[in-house]
């Protein structure tokens, strides 16, 4: 029995609207990523990457066309059955951090946990922040923490859960260098210890060249040619 795709994207289109207009952002794209691979995309800016990423999270809701991921049409859920999808399948890094300034390293990475009823929430939010040398800072607050810290919270934050998914959108975007290398390590590190796939959007090519797969996406489509 062959096993279906993790991400599969038939002919999705993505319209939003502006002050001038509807700005068509996806333009038709098509996609299937496989379970346990890791793919880079690339592409230039206003080119549809992170949007594919917020469809594929159903972040944003495609216009028309499909999207399945872990083999559900989440474009057939209605919100509350897709914040619980996502919840269950899904992890997202994002360029800025979005952590919760009143709450410490330890209770930022539990939530999602504790939402997910987990009652071990607290236990696996301290194993997540070790795994990503964090262990000696649980009880930090993030205007404690440096750029690079505040990350690796939100990255142990995304993988607490162990998901299916993982969706990583420019994710050293926000720190110098040296700590975006550290990273992009534990990121890598982490996909290859759960088996999760990866989908990660960067502008730098040679680290989409880690990925089993590098796509380039312009106009809103796969660029088969730069692939």
């Amino acid at each position: 029995m062959t096993q279906s795709p993790m991400i599969a994207l038939n002919d999705v289109h993505l319209t939003l609207g502006s002050d001038a207009g509807p700005v068509p952002i996806l333009r038709g794209l098509n996609l299937t990523v496989d379970a346990g691979e890791a793919v880079g995309v690339v592409g230039p800016s206003g080119s549809g990457k992170s949007t594919m990423l917020a469809a594929i999270a159903g972040l944003e809701r495609a216009t028309s066309g499909t999207v399945r991921v872990a083999g559900t049409d989440i474009t057939a859920l209605d919100e509350d059955a897709l914040a619980r999808f996502r919840r269950d399948n899904i992890g997202i890094v994002f360029q800025a951090f979005h952590l919760i300034p009143t709450m410490s390293a330890l209770e930022n990475v539990a939530v999602p946990l504790e939402l997910a009823g987990r009652t071990d929430a607290f236990d696996a939010a301290r194993t997540g922040l070790e795994a990503v040398g964090l262990g000696h800072r649980v009880g930090h607050y993030p205007g404690q923490l440096s750029g690079g810290e505040q990350q690796r919270v939100a990255l142990a934050r995304a993988v607490a859960a162990r998901p299916k998914l993982i969706l990583a959108d420019e994710p050293t975007g926000n720190l110098d260098q040296g700590t975006g290398h550290e990273v992009i390590e534990l990121i890598f590190q982490i996909q290859a210890e759960t088996g999760a796939t990866l989908v990660l959007i960067t502008h730098d090519p040679e680290l989409a060249a880690r990925c089993a797969r590098r796509l380039h996406i312009v106009d809103g489509v796969i660029d088969k040619a730069a692939a």
